[in-house]
């Protein structure tokens, strides 16, 4: 007879979810043997994630959040704030603190939502989980979500260079068919004046449109220029030295007065993939501006400085430029409006000068943001990212 053999069957005790003691890594021994995890390995994938994670447990309480969600929300990592109401950690979010606090009330969950949050204006990516014990009994909820703003930003520039492709079209053509006739008006105007040299008063009108028509002609010469395609010969390029040719550019085309301009600029600044002539034009047409605020008296003062920028990627490295002015300053509603095609505030202006910088910046793949307020002058940053390790002298 064969004897039966008693085979002896360990099973292994079923995985238990992480205490929510704190997502940042703590001091812990290792596992002793393979396939032996202890609770501080999972806080350590937690912490190293580099989406934010969040987790409340069923009576409204923070049970885990890592470090990328308090950077993204702007608070300041505690292991004290755990275990306390999600409205106190993040008083400063009710948007988010109400969609967490309903989450135990609805029927389905949103996977890949968006949310913006405020006053800072992040966009958020998230996606919400119930959390269950072994019983299914659910015990709390989970957050996962990432900083999409960069990403928001670029769809919306493409949005907004679409619609731009499409007007510039259209303009091009309407600038092209009135270019002509202008040309002719001055022409004209300008051959009877010479043969009416016994009549003032007409040599007076004929001055008029003659000057009236320049001005128009210039105004369409803008427009081409905006609507025409930033096409730029990029290479390694100095912002330092677009800034400098700037200054000198500035004084050939407007009136500077008794305005004095301080140039900072720190030795050993990286260089950017730009294009030299289009930053020499941006920083002209912004010290223009300035000029023309300022009428003929005050400060201008240009730093630049280099800076780490979060991108809610890797993050990259850039070159900062501020152009501070102690100006009369704008008005929100201006202030809101300054870079958007054909708004101006002058007489005879175009309202393409700031237009036209933007596009240069948005070229360049780069931010451009104004801080100002009546009575206070105005100060416009404009950030250019770094490719490359090279520096400059």
């Amino acid at each position: 007879m064969t004897k039966s053999r008693r085979r002896t069957i360990r099973r292994t005790p079923p995985t238990r979810l992480a205490r929510p003691a704190s997502a940042r890594p703590i001091a812990s021994p290792a596992p002793r043997r393979a396939g032996d995890v202890n609770d501080a390995f999972f806080r350590y994938i937690v912490a190293g994630m580099r989406n934010g994670v969040l987790a409340l447990t069923r009576e409204g309480n923070l049970a885990l959040i890592n470090d990328e969600a308090c950077r993204i929300f702007g608070i300041a990592p505690r292991r004290t704030d755990l275990g306390r109401p999600i409205g106190d950690v993040l008083r400063d979010h009710p948007e988010v603190v109400r969609l967490l606090n309903s989450v135990f009330e609805l029927h389905l969950l949103p996977n890949r939502a968006e949310l913006r949050l405020r006053p800072s204006g992040k966009v958020l990516g998230y996606t919400l989980a119930l959390v269950g014990d072994d019983a299914g009994r659910v015990v709390g909820a989970s957050m996962f979500f990432k900083d999409l703003t960069r990403v928001e930003q670029l769809e919306e520039r493409e949005r907004l260079r679409d619609r731009l492709a499409a007007v510039g079209e259209m303009a091009a053509a309407i600038a092209h068919e009135v270019k002509n006739p202008l040309a002719g008006i001055e022409v004209m105007a300008g051959l009877l004046r010479r043969r009416i040299t016994d009549a003032p008063d007409a040599q007076s009108v004929l001055t008029d449109i003659i000057s009236e028509a320049k001005m128009a002609n210039a105004i369409v010469q803008e427009v081409l220029e905006f609507v025409r395609p930033i096409r730029l010969q990029v290479e390694r390029t100095a912002v330092a030295d677009a800034v400098q040719s700037a200054v000198q550019l500035a004084d050939t085309k407007a009136r500077r007065g008794d305005i004095s301009v301080d140039v900072r600029v720190p030795r050993g600044l990286p260089l950017i993939h730009g294009d030299q002539y289009q930053l020499a034009q941006l920083f002209t047409n912004l010290l223009i501006n300035a000029y023309e605020a300022m009428e003929g008296r005050g400060r201008i003062t240009i730093t630049v400085r280099t800076i780490r920028v979060d991108d809610g990627f890797e993050g990259r490295d850039a070159v900062v430029v501020e152009l501070a002015d102690r100006g009369p300053g704008m008005p929100p509603d201006v202030a809101d409006r300054v870079f958007n095609p054909f708004f101006t505030t002058k007489p005879q202006g175009s309202g393409l000068g700031l237009a036209i910088v933007r596009k240069i910046v948005d070229a360049h793949d780069g931010s451009i943001d104004l801080e100002t307020a009546p009575g206070r002058g105005t100060l416009i940053r404009v950030t250019l990212p770094v490719s490359g390790s090279e520096e400059g002298a």
